[in-house]
């Protein structure tokens, strides 16, 4: 089961996911992107991620701009879960944006 980071271990993580702030117990990323088209494609292949992790991102689409936020809901706050899924994020953002 998945332990909440301290704040040394998320100080830690912070600079490797540098698009990432840590905001009210949640990794944040908000990313615009060139079409809402793209941005729905983003969304769909990180919802696959999502589903194959069984563990779900907050997710705001408005227009072309994406906002993630991340936190393990059952633990109140952020999880190596949420780090991981993070860096699958930027992965998918790094291909399709």
């Amino acid at each position: 089961m998945a332990e909440l980071l301290s704040d040394d271990q998320l100080d830690d993580v912070l600079p490797k996911l540098s698009d990432w702030t840590a905001q009210e117990a949640s990794l944040v990323r908000t990313v615009e992107l060139e079409s809402f088209a793209k941005a729905i494609m983003v969304v769909n292949r990180v919802a696959e991620i999502a589903e194959n992790d069984n563990h779900h991102p907050d997710v705001d689409i408005r227009y072309r701009t994406l906002t993630f936020r991340l936190s393990t809901h059952y633990k109140g706050g952020i999880t190596a879960l949420d780090v991981s899924l993070a860096e699958e994020i930027d992965g998918v953002l790094d291909a399709l944006a």
